[in-house]
């Protein structure tokens, strides 16, 4: 057996759910963040959006308010240019470098690109942040056709990463061992429904919502991914499990 290899057919550095052990990340806590090899796709994300933060901090003020009502996701955007202003709004942190979803997408996306790869958690990320938008746009746009609304209704502001960050968190959830996992939903549930019983911005909070409970949703398919990148441990006695298989007796 490889020494990279434990009894069981597990890799040496993570159990057999797929989760780093608790010595890992006690003697190393940097694997909390991203690097450029162990999580690319978090890596240069990051580095994309401080680059974006900075930029909204420091350049003139007309030019950045430009810059975030083109990239906004209102319903007018959306019919026009659907493509671009969905993945241009997801360039912008809302709050800039301070906001803690700043901090909640490198530690949650960082978390999920390590136990099912770069390419799946992007798709996590965008597919959230597309559904979730259009969840709460689409109803805007219907409710101002039928008049319940105004047509300022139409062009209002939306951008950030907020959506595929909590659709992250509740994938990432269903990814953790029990003791971590309820306690991250109770606690980002609790958040997010918080918000929305305050009323103070009831579309993004919906919106908070639902991006959490579509990763939630997620579960099955993540632990499907996991266990092929990490390997399942097999069942003692199981000669057909395919780590057993072209084994030779003598």
């Amino acid at each position: 057996m490889s020494v990279l290899e434990t009894a069981g057919g597990v890799p040496a550095g993570s159990t057999a759910d797929g989760s780093a052990p608790a010595t890992l990340a006690r003697g190393r806590p940097w694997r909390l963040l991203p690097g450029p090899l162990s999580t690319p796709f978090t890596f240069c994300y990051a580095a994309l959006l401080a680059a974006t933060s900075l930029f909204a901090a420091h350049a003139n003020p007309s030019l950045v308010s430009e810059l975030l009502s083109g990239s906004s996701t209102d319903v007018v955007h959306l019919a026009r240019t659907p493509l671009l202003v969905l993945v241009a709004s997801a360039l912008w942190i809302a709050g800039g470098l301070t906001s803690a979803y700043a901090l909640a997408f490198l530690v949650v996306l960082t978390a999920l690109e390590r136990r099912i790869g770069g390419l799946r958690t992007a798709a996590v990320f965008f597919g959230g942040h597309v559904l979730a938008t259009l969840a709460t746009e689409l109803p805007v746009g219907f409710s101002v056709a039928v008049g319940q609304l105004p047509d300022s209704s139409l062009h209002r502001l939306d951008y950030g990463i907020s959506f595929g960050v909590m659709t992250c968190t509740g994938a990432l959830a269903g990814l953790l061992p029990a003791w971590a996992r309820w306690p991250l939903l109770a606690g980002v549930g609790y958040l997010a429904v918080s918000d929305l019983l305050a009323y103070t911005d009831p579309l993004t909070d919906w919106g908070h919502t639902l991006a959490l409970a579509l990763g939630a949703a997620s579960w099955p398919l993540l632990r499907r991914w996991r266990d092929r990148r990490t390997g399942a441990a097999p069942l003692l006695g199981d000669l057909g499990h395919p780590a057993l298989r072209g084994a030779r007796t003598f």
